[in-house]
């Protein structure tokens, strides 16, 4: 994913087994998955599938939980060293991003320590029975392989421009913009892979309309789909 400020590392790349749904594979939810370039507003549409009632898995949030377990933060620590840590102990996450976009080693060092745990609650939660929709919140959605596991797949488009001036009010400056999109698939890739295109360059009530008439389209897709995997 691109490390958000607040955000502690990329879900794992690589190859990701598709959960099997706990009591058949029939009972499986249905899976969105977010795609778009960095500052498109992935997070801001995730929250709107959550305005609507869908469940959202929050990659950057579960990876923040997996700093937490000890065992993590001892190898984070013999890895980045006391730099990227608090005085009270607590990971600095911002240090630790800026130490890991450092070199492409080390940011693949920091995945190796991290994402064994956050795809383990990702694929245990996914794994999930029951009726509805989960959406994937996860940066690098296609990067990392979890594309694969999701019944669809939804584009948030945004200009670079707009892209480029939300991420300039995260602190971001343009070469660090241009130097994490350098480690990502090309949002023209991203949007061509995509079932669905959702726009993200106008206001939020607009943004909230069309999320919610997507959701509603969604879950008739999903019934239609729970009935099928139930049937076969």
């Amino acid at each position: 994913m691109g490390l958000r400020p607040s955000s502690p590392a990329p879900i794992p790349r690589g190859r990701t087994p598709v959960p099997r749904a706990r009591g058949g594979s029939g009972s499986r939810r249905f899976v969105v998955g977010i795609l778009g370039g960095i500052a498109a507003g992935k997070s801001t549409v995730a929250a709107e599938f959550a305005a609507c009632g869908a469940e959202v898995l929050d990659a950057d949030a579960i990876a923040h939980a997996c700093l937490e377990r000890p065992k993590i933060r001892a190898r984070v620590r013999e890895r980045f060293g006391e730099g990227v840590f608090r005085a009270e102990g607590s990971v600095d996450r911002a240090a630790l991003a800026a130490a890991a976009f450092a070199s492409d080693e080390a940011r693949r060092d920091l995945e190796a320590i991290v994402h064994p745990c956050v795809r383990a609650a990702l694929e245990e939660r996914l794994a999930a029975r029951g009726p509805g929709i989960v959406v994937l919140d996860a940066p690098l959605l296609e990067e990392a392989g979890l594309a694969r596991v999701c019944d669809a797949t939804v584009f948030v488009d945004a200009p670079r421009r707009v892209r480029a001036a939300r991420a300039a009010a995260r602190g971001w400056t343009p070469e660090e913009l241009a130097r994490r999109e350098s480690s990502q698939i090309p949002p023209e890739e991203k949007r061509g892979r995509a079932r669905i295109v959702i726009r993200n360059d106008g206001s939020r009530a607009r943004l909230r309309d069309e999320v919610a008439r997507l959701y509603a389209r969604l879950l008739e897709r999903a019934r239609a789909t729970r009935a099928a995997r139930t049937r076969g």
